[in-house]
């Protein structure tokens, strides 16, 4: 089996080195206004047409990108909100739409929203809206030189900074997926933390070494990311012709029904709706770098929480001072500060026995400061998408709000 799926990603990697045309996300003349925002953006295809009041802003990173990040004012009732900011990260391979898609009684931008919240939406570099750069374009390889670290370490703070500096008050912080890794992150280098109330963190990555996906382990053990790397695909585009072909095979190598490659990848989620999923789908899942692949799969084959290996001394060397890179400390975050954590038992990307070790990381943090929800039956995408996830999950996240 290990040699079938070595040649079967041999072939993989020469389909995609012949099918690397990519969509042109690139923002035209004809879709940005005077200001320079889309005019095509997630306000008015996702949040406008429910009835709600949305801004569209750009905040640059210190690295030289520019970010899309979205507001929502105000509830459909059109009251102001009253209550203070929450800004909303999403995870990997996805984008604001996160947080709109299952619609104004389910999806929990527009629920904070309807209780008196002011809501920031975040979107991350190389999204399809955040591929804008000072002197770069998404083109260049340079443009997709970044990983999970850079996330953190630049992205998130500019995010924080740019809605602290505009409403004047703390936040109360929501990330999915990726979205609790790069503030994990940012708290154990305490950075981000003095600015926030209090953070949710939804299907928490930290800890990857007994990930469970089949095509997650597989696209690690098999180096597949840097091989992608080696023939100069820089940007993975997941809804792309060539992953698809890669993620076909590996679904007949493996024998597994690629009508739901969903589940094979995130898990068995429970409660999603498919004119929901479908419309998701539709909207695309967004290109991450191939680099960030590359330090995700390096996560769930050494079990360590470190910065990007380059896996040359010379080069950690002179990016890090020493020949290996150096670890991140995760019981280093603030035992003070007030964190909510939910994660699901059939979620194979934030897998309960690695979410342990993110808790034995927590051990001693202040008990009354630290709420941990535990749903058997959900799966990764059900965090943000199941049918019932108001009443299991953002219900639960208000009242934390509530008393930080």
């Amino acid at each position: 089996m290990a040699n079938t799926v070595v040649s079967l990603v041999s072939i993989a990697l020469l389909c995609i080195t012949i099918a690397q045309g990519r969509p042109n996300f690139e923002a035209t003349p004809s879709s940005v206004n005077d200001h320079g925002f889309q005019i095509d953006g997630i306000c008015q295809t996702a949040v406008v047409t429910q009835g709600y009041k949305c801004e569209e802003h750009q905040v640059q990173t210190d690295d030289g990108y520019i970010l899309s990040l979205q507001r929502l004012p105000a509830g459909r009732s059109g009251k102001k909100a009253d209550k203070p900011p929450v800004l909303l990260q999403h995870g990997l391979f996805c984008d604001a739409l996160t947080w709109l898609i299952n619609g104004p009684d389910e999806a929990l931008a527009f629920i904070l929203a309807d209780n008196g919240y002011d809501v920031w939406i975040s979107n991350t570099r190389g999204t399809k809206y955040s591929r804008g750069h000072t002197s770069l374009s998404s083109n260049d390889a340079a443009f997709w030189n970044w990983s999970w670290d850079e996330l953190a370490s630049y992205d998130l703070p500019a995010f924080v900074n740019y809605v602290h500096k505009n409403t004047a008050q703390n936040i109360h912080y929501v990330g999915h997926s990726l979205g609790t890794l790069m503030a994990f992150t940012a708290f154990s280098g305490g950075k981000v933390f003095n600015m926030l109330r209090s953070a949710a963190m939804l299907s928490p990555i930290a800890h990857m070494r007994q990930v469970n996906s089949p095509i997650a382990r597989i696209f690690a053990d098999q180096f597949v990311a840097e091989h992608l790397g080696l023939i100069g695909l820089h940007e993975f585009i997941p809804n792309g012709e060539a992953a698809a072909k890669l993620v076909e095979g590996l679904c007949t190598t493996l024998k597994i029904d690629c009508s739901n490659p969903l589940a094979f990848f995130t898990g068995p989620n429970c409660c999603l709706n498919s004119t929901k999923l479908n419309s998701f789908l539709d909207h695309g899942l967004q290109s991450t770098a191939t680099q960030n692949l590359i330090h995700l799969s390096q996560m769930i084959r050494t079990g360590s929480i470190a910065k990007y290996d380059y896996r040359n001394p010379l080069q950690n060397g002179q990016h890090y001072g020493g020949v290996l890179p150096p670890p991140y400390d995760f019981t280093a975050m603030p035992k003070e500060f007030p964190l909510f954590l939910s994660y699901g038992g059939s979620d194979m990307l934030s897998d309960v026995n690695d979410v342990q070790l993110l808790l034995n990381d927590l051990k001693n943090h202040v008990a009354k400061k630290l709420v941990v929800l535990f749903r058997k039956e959900y799966a990764h995408v059900d965090f943000f998408m199941a049918t019932n996830v108001k009443q299991v999950l953002y219900d639960p996240i208000l009242s934390f709000f509530l008393v930080n």
